[in-house]
């Protein structure tokens, strides 16, 4: 097993690259860092053990989870996802303590959600802390390739005080902690778990479109592992680092360059964000920062669920529900 307490000891000057390039942090073989979760020969390490294929098939998906919980850091993989008809599939790349915590469990997601044929692929973000999973803060959003041709790279930057959601090393949402936010923010420590379900139910449109085990196997492939993260002890709970004297090492801010490349990202691809939802929140949550360009676009692209008017008739094109406590019961 790799030796996490030399990781950690240089975390924070690995961590200053993060806003740069992740290219420069060191990858990981897939045994050194992570165990299958479940899913039997449904998860295979290819022969560079370096990477690894996760398959749906009507008899299970599968899914790995690290070796070690962590209590922040920079955690990323490359990743390509299942082609063709995709609907009710669902990938997901994550943290979380649900195993730990079932009732108060903290949670970081990335979830891909299929699509039905000729329809591209979405992205989800979302974090709950605390066990807070009755209050959503999910986004949703389109990208700007093809994520089933390639792999692409998707990261997630945790600190005490934000996190931040990446492609290809740009960002695509920052959640700055705020004092109003109290528990919901996620401050346990957590491992970091990659799984291919079955989301026939919520996925698409709501559970209109199904999986539709013609076309499985579906198969998700990992490579390009990167675990920087502060490990914790698993029985004591406490850390095996101290980052506190080197924090001012960590970021606290997305560089001007980067932050204009997350607006324009959120300009054309943001489909959804609760914080404009005003058929769920009257009042934003208080981590919301109200773009009123952003408010303009969303509310034209859906004047029922970002303008908070009258309601006619159903539609549930952009109705949202919360997945899961944990995806390894899948």
């Amino acid at each position: 097993m790799v030796n996490f307490r030399l990781e950690i000891f240089i975390l924070c000057s690995f961590l200053v690259l993060v806003c740069g390039s992740s290219k420069q942090l060191q990858t990981l073989p897939f045994d050194e860092g992570y165990s299958q979760l479940f899913g039997h020969d449904n998860l295979m390490v290819l022969e560079d053990g370096k990477s690894v294929h996760l398959s749906l098939d009507e008899r299970t998906g599968a899914g790995f989870v690290s070796q070690d919980l962590y209590l922040h850091g920079y955690f990323s993989a490359s990743i390509k996802l299942p082609a063709d008809y995709t609907a009710g599939v669902v990938v997901a790349f994550y943290m979380s303590n649900g195993d730990m915590f079932e009732k108060n469990h903290d949670e970081i997601d990335f979830e891909f959600l299929g699509n039905i044929r000729a329809k591209k692929w979405r992205i989800q973000t979302n974090i709950y802390g605390n066990g807070s999973t009755n209050v959503g803060r999910e986004e949703r959003y389109g990208l700007w390739f093809d994520p089933s041709e390639d792999f692409h790279q998707y990261s997630i930057l945790w600190t005490e005080s934000q996190i931040i959601f990446y492609v290809d090393n740009i960002p695509i949402r920052e959640i700055k902690r705020t004092k109003a936010m109290g528990g919901d923010f996620p401050s346990k420590p957590m491992s970091l778990y990659a799984t291919i379900w079955d989301g026939s139910s919520w996925a698409t449109n709501g559970g209109k479109y199904k999986v539709n085990y013609k076309y499985a196997p579906y198969v998700a492939k990992f490579s390009d592992f990167i675990l920087h993260g502060c490990a914790v002890d698993p029985i004591e709970l406490s850390p095996k680092c101290d980052t506190t004297p080197n924090s001012a090492s960590i970021p606290t801010s997305i560089s001007p360059d980067q932050r204009r490349k997350m607006e324009s990202f959120r300009k054309k691809y943001l489909q959804y964000s609760y914080c404009y939802d005003r058929t769920r929140y009257n009042v934003p949550l208080s981590e919301c920062v109200i773009d009123p360009k952003e408010a303009d676009r969303l509310r034209g692209f859906d004047p029922v669920t970002f303008g908070g008017v009258q309601r006619h008739h159903s539609k549930r094109h952009h109705q949202r529900q919360s997945r899961r406590e944990d995806t390894s019961s899948e």
